[in-house]
């Protein structure tokens, strides 16, 4: 059986690529409010997510104030796809082998 994608398997990062496979893009602000994470967290998890190419960041100006937009990317859509397979194979794996011993 193949290792689950410890990248995926954070919390947090579970969570933020749920939020983005079901929607378009988001903002940094909304995130934010939504994951209720700190600034520093959300950023770290972000980057890790972008370097992975899981994550597509995209930076731009409303007026002065800073604008960071987050979309899926199609191979952290695969990924995270991938990441639910493996879940449900272990799942299936526990129930196939309840009530034997």
């Amino acid at each position: 059986m193949a290792e689950l994608d410890r990248l995926i398997h954070e919390p947090a990062r579970l969570r933020i690529l749920t939020i983005l496979a079901g929607v378009e893009a988001v903002d940094f602000n909304f995130l934010l409010n939504t994951l209720g994470l700190t600034k520093g967290n959300l950023s770290s998890h972000m980057d890790r997510l972008e370097k992975a190419g899981y994550v597509k960041v995209e930076k731009s100006f409303n007026g002065r104030i800073p604008h960071t937009e987050f979309q899926i990317t199609p191979e952290g859509r695969e990924a995270l796809e991938s990441y639910w397979r493996q879940l449900d194979s272990i799942r299936n794996l526990n129930t196939k082998t309840e009530g034997k011993g």
